[in-house]
This record gives C-alpha cells, structure tokens and sequence, in this order.
C-alpha cells in the first residue's frame, strides 16, 4: 500500500511539469506568430523581440533560432544572425533554411568558402533547391573574384581590383575585408576621397580596425598632409603592431617628415 500511494504522489508532482511544458509551447507560438505579424509588417526590431521571447520559452526549437536570424539579416546585423542561424542547424540539422541562412551570412561577411559548405548541405537535403543553387553559384563567384584580385593586386593593375571588389561586395555587402582592399586600391589610383570615404564608414561601425586606420593614413600620406598621415599609421601599429603595410608607411612618412625640417 505504500508503494501505490508513493507512487501516486510522483504522478501528481509531473502532472503540473507536463501542463506547464505545454503551455510554455503554446505561448512560444504564440510570440513566434506576434514575431512573424511584425516581420511582415517590415517592423524587423519588434519581430526580433518576439522571437527572442518565443527563445526564452523554448529555446531547443530550431525555428525560433531561424526567424531571429532572418530578422538580424534584415537589420544588416550578419554576425549575430550567424549565431542564430548556427544554433538552428546544432538543433535541427535537417533545416534547410537554416543552413541557407547560415551560408548567406558567411556569404554577406565575405567567407565564401564556409557559405560554399552551407549551400552544399542544404542542397543535400534539397537538391532541387533553387535558392540553395544559385547562392551556390554566388558563393563560388565570390571566390573566383578573391584570386582574380589577389593576382592583379601583385601586379599593381588597382583599377581591375576595384572592378572586383565592386563585384564581390555585391554578394557580400558587409564584408570590410573587400572594402578595405578596395579602398588601398582607390588611393593607389589617386582617388583619395572615395578611399577615405570607404575607410570612414568602417571606422564607424569599428574604431580599432587597423586597416581603415591604414588606408586614411595612406590618403593623407599621398595628399601631403605627413604629420596627420603619420598620427593615423601610429593608431594603426597601436591597434595591430605587427600590421607591416603600417610600419612601413610610418616610417616612410617619419622619414619624410624630417626630411622637410631640414629644408
């Protein structure tokens, strides 16, 4: 008889647990659908709210990780929809979405060759995927434009660079690396403020990238302006003391630098 009613006593203890893991679903769903209301609404930080709430909730369901990732791409917010779109595929290796989102943010970041393995796995489980197909092809232009630049940058052909570049970012919009290569480009082409204006907008989003810092020393240093070009290679070698293209336009500048005093 004590074992029946220790027994009875453990089934009414799991009894609420079960009402409560339902009802946590429920009204998961229920802001996973206020988040999709909004996203269609194009109210991006608001469906991110209600996906995020929808996470708390349940946050082993791969969807909800999906949704938040879309809404993070469409605020131009790539890395962190990375995240999400990781976690999406780590709980459901099955989502084809998620691994398209997840290729699509490697892509808008500029790593073509990790959206390539993306693309590749959700066509696995897609293989008529049209999306999956043509962010494929994207993806493997991308890379196609990273060696045909890499070759004309050694040969000093800047202008086919640019032409690269321009081509590549329209595939990955937010990948700094592409811009920053293209701006050291339009300064080597003596177009000065497009190159300082592309250097200027990444030091927006990071004050502490070394290559922009780089490039508007580089702008600065070819407008004959030495004393601030050497200020902005100093803040360079600060933030990355073993950036070489730094050091040595530093020195070149401090060089010319006393050069002048002594006229």
């Amino acid at each position: 008889m004590a074992a029946a009613a220790e027994c009875d006593v453990v089934m009414a203890a799991t009894e609420p647990e079960l009402l409560d893991d339902e009802e946590a679903k429920r009204e998961a769903e229920s802001f996973k659908e206020q988040g999709n209301a909004y996203y269609a609404k194009k109210d991006y930080n608001e469906a991110y709210n209600y996906y995020t709430k929808a996470i708390d909730m349940c946050p082993k369901n791969a969807s909800y990780y999906g949704n938040r990732a879309a809404t993070l791409m469409m605020l131009g917010k790539f890395r962190e929809a990375l995240g999400d779109a990781q976690q999406s595929v780590r709980l459901d290796d099955t989502f084809v979405r998620g691994h398209l989102r997840e290729g699509k943010c490697h892509l808008s970041l500029g790593n073509a060759m990790a959206a390539c393995r993306s693309f590749q796995r959700a066509l696995e489980l897609d293989h008529k995927n049209a999306q999956a197909q043509q962010e494929f092809k994207n993806a493997n232009a991308v890379i196609e434009y990273e060696k045909i630049a890499e070759t004309d940058f050694e040969k000093r052909d800047f202008r086919k660079v640019v032409f690269c570049m321009d081509r590549a970012l329209e595939y990955a919009p937010a990948c700094h690396r592409f811009k920053i290569l293209k701006a050291e480009c339009l300064a080597m082409l003596g177009r000065y403020p497009e190159a300082q204006s592309v250097a200027s907008d990444i030091l927006r989003m990071d004050s502490t990238n070394a290559d922009a810092l780089y490039v508007r020393g580089l702008c600065l240093y070819y407008e004959d302006c030495i004393e601030k070009a050497v200020q902005f290679f100093v803040q360079a070698l600060r933030m990355a003391p073993d950036h070489e293209k730094a050091c040595v336009a530093c020195r070149n500048a401090k060089a010319l630098k006393a050069k002048k005093k002594k006229k």
